[in-house]
């Protein structure tokens, strides 16, 4: 299919300064056994193509599922008359950005491929495995892989070709006694350790034997105290930092909300352009990478999805602020250096600026270190809530358990547990950063951003991380 619509785009492409063509071809399955049940399997496909056209400063896109002669000519009539619409009335010239014409592969590589029917049987063993106690109410357990093919054309001949192999596991049990309710999950409800890859990242997420295990957890939360209220210090799991990180570090520095363009839907941001280079968003402890190049993650690739390459690149370093999440179009309407991360959730989206593979560096401390620092203080781990405000200040997140930390020493679960506080005080309290033998590469399917609404793909690699001096509660308080 690929090589046809390569020969279409060279017969069809307009006399204009900039013409692209961007096709999309995924498919994806979810399978899903809850209370040792098989679901009904999901599966689709989506295919089409968007078709980019810059000319005399205008900017026009047209999407299409009709990969023919004729749609792709109707696709490209219908973005020259936007172009021409717009050419003289945007807020950037862009005639004066200059696009690039790519030629490169890119594929995912999974060292372990997967199979429905052994999947399917993993899923009823981890399933099976949940009931431990006649307290467990509830349990489910699920594996959802995409594969995405993407094809990028220009008119100065680039062409990009991109594979992924995406692997989302899932696992979550409910327990009751009386008026309580716990759950305990598998990397939380954002599936948190989604990957790019094959069964292998099942063994990665420690999935294999989870059944059991995560409905102890969700046993053990039941006769568990509240968490404490109080000012203390806090020690935050990987599966929490990831959201963490997402919301009060990744939203806050995207470069078009940061311009107002997000301001009607998503909200805007309590960044501004003067920060870069000189604001100390966190402690000198906080070093920050956007790196797509990380090929396990979630949100890994080659090039964005205007043809620019990927490339690692610190966003804070040393607890300053260098540089925000914007794309090509962004940086020359900013006129400051951004990253390659112009991306589009699918063929009838334009891309816009978003996380891809937003990473903490580790540090030097050890897991048994950071515990043995805390006077009094509690260890959270796994999202399960989550409240911040329209410009990504002021937060409050719950997590799934916790622990007590006294003098040094875990003292016992705590559930409900809770913290709150604001983005730039909260990253300067940042006292203490785990070492790689902390770290967990996460990730999430469901971050939502743009008008129309875009659902994308985002990665997060964390080490532990210790805060002094955050405001946490219990449920009760």
């Amino acid at each position: 299919m690929f090589d046809t619509l390569r020969h279409l785009f060279k017969t069809l492409v307009p006399a204009v300064d900039f013409c692209s063509l961007r096709i999309v071809d995924e498919s994806g399955e979810q399978i899903t056994v809850r209370q040792n049940i098989l679901q009904p399997l999901t599966t689709s496909i989506d295919r089409g193509a968007m078709v980019t056209i810059i000319h005399r400063g205008g900017y026009g896109y047209a999407a299409t599922s009709d990969l023919t002669s004729a749609g792709l000519k109707d696709a490209i009539a219908r973005a020259q008359a936007w172009a021409a619409a717009s050419a003289g009335r945007s807020v950037v010239d862009y005639s004066a950005i200059t696009m690039p014409h790519p030629v490169g592969r890119y594929t995912t590589v999974p060292s372990a491929s997967t199979n429905r029917k052994d999947l399917i049987a993993l899923l009823m063993q981890e399933s099976q495995a949940c009931q431990i106690d006649a307290r467990i109410v509830d349990w489910s357990a699920s594996v959802g892989t995409i594969s995405t093919h993407q094809l990028y054309l220009t008119s100065g001949g680039g062409d990009l070709e991109q594979q992924f192999r995406y692997v989302i596991p899932n696992l979550s049990v409910t327990a009751n006694e009386g008026a309580e309710t716990q759950t305990r999950s598998l990397g939380g409800q954002y599936n948190g350790y989604c990957r790019q890859g094959g069964l292998e990242v099942l063994a990665d997420a420690s999935f294999y034997g989870s059944g059991a295990r995560v409905a102890r957890e969700a046993i053990a939360l039941l006769s568990a105290p509240n968490c404490p209220t109080g000012t203390m210090d806090l020690l935050l799991m990987p599966e929490q930092m990831m959201l963490q990180i997402h919301e009060s570090i990744g939203h806050p520095i995207e470069l078009d909300r940061i311009l107002g363009d997000e301001r009607n839907f998503a909200g805007t941001s309590f960044v501004t352009l003067d920060m870069f280079g000189t604001f100390q968003y966190g402690s000198p402890l906080l070093n920050v990478t956007y790196d797509p190049t990380r090929s396990e993650q979630f949100a890994s690739y080659g090039w964005d999805d205007e043809g620019n390459p990927a490339a690692k690149t610190y966003v804070i370093r040393d607890g300053v602020l260098e540089r925000p999440l914007g794309g090509a179009i962004s940086q020359a309407r900013a006129g400051i250096d951004g990253v390659a991360n112009a991306r589009a959730c699918s063929w009838n989206r334009a891309p816009i600026d978003r996380m891809a593979n937003l990473n903490i560096e580790p540090g030097n401390s050890t897991l048994n270190d950071m515990i043995g620092s805390v006077e009094r203080g509690v260890l959270m781990d796994t999202n399960v809530s989550w409240s911040i405000d329209d410009s990504r200040n002021k937060f409050q997140f719950g997590c799934e358990t916790g622990q007590l930390i006294v003098d040094g020493e875990l003292k016992g679960l705590v559930r409900n547990p809770n913290y709150r506080g604001i983005s730039e005080s909260f990253w300067r309290s940042l006292k203490a950063v785990g070492n790689a033998a902390t770290v967990d590469v996460m990730g999430t399917p469901f971050c939502g951003k743009g008008e129309p609404s875009q659902v994308i793909r985002v990665g997060h690699a964390s080490p532990a991380c210790l805060f002094a001096n955050v405001d946490v509660f219990g449920g009760e308080a």
